[in-house]
């Protein structure tokens, strides 16, 4: 009995890690001024990493930037673009900004996490979008974010509509790669663009 009870347990588990899995991914990716829709020549940059498990009800969001032309005054998720990385789309997330972004600076870093079973956590525009329920709204997402039909951005004064932008990839990545990027991704471009600066002066 107790080898029943050990082996049903072990099946148990596998079954509740492979559903976890299936409904979990993460997606890493780069933002600038080229992807806004009309693009834009700022010099700001940024990467981001989007976990998102619908079944948990948890969306974790990771933002570093820096170099921005104007001062952030709002930041968010927006979703579903009719095309794969192009066109623009209503917000997802909560309004008037993603909560606690720092605003009013040229640089920065950002993480939250969020319960996407709370209607608060969601423009209430994407709920009723969406079937009206919180549930009806992480299925949007989460087809948004595989199809690359998400995107985030980053607004600022001296561009209202978004001043850097970064669709999600049409395929996830494995989660230590995502956060290797975010790590090492913003400044390599940024020594990049500072290198680039420096040789267009001389």
């Amino acid at each position: 009995m107790n080898k029943q009870i050990r082996h049903g347990a072990a099946a148990l588990a596998l079954l509740l890690s492979t559903m976890t899995a299936a409904h979990a991914a993460s997606y890493a990716f780069l933002l600038d001024g080229t992807h806004e829709d009309p693009a834009n020549a700022s010099k700001g940059v940024g990467a981001a990493v989007i976990d998102f498990n619908d079944l948990m009800h948890q969306l974790q969001v990771t933002v570093a930037y820096g170099g921005l032309d104007g001062v952030t005054t709002a930041a968010h998720i927006h979703c579903c673009t009719a095309a794969p990385g192009a066109g623009s789309a209503i917000v997802a997330t909560e309004l008037p900004t993603l909560p606690g972004f720092p605003l009013g600076g040229h640089s920065g870093a950002y993480s939250h996490l969020f319960d996407t079973s709370q209607a608060s956590s969601w423009n209430p525009a994407f709920i009723s979008a969406h079937g009206g329920t919180t549930s009806g709204a992480e299925q949007a997402l989460m087809a948004g974010l595989a199809g690359g039909e998400a995107y985030l951005n980053i607004h600022s004064d001296q561009y209202p509509n978004g001043e850097i932008r970064g669709y999600t990839p049409a395929a996830p990545v494995p989660e230590p790669s995502g956060f290797a990027m975010l790590a090492l991704g913003l400044p390599v471009l940024l020594l990049g663009r500072r290198r680039k600066n420096g040789n267009r002066g001389s």
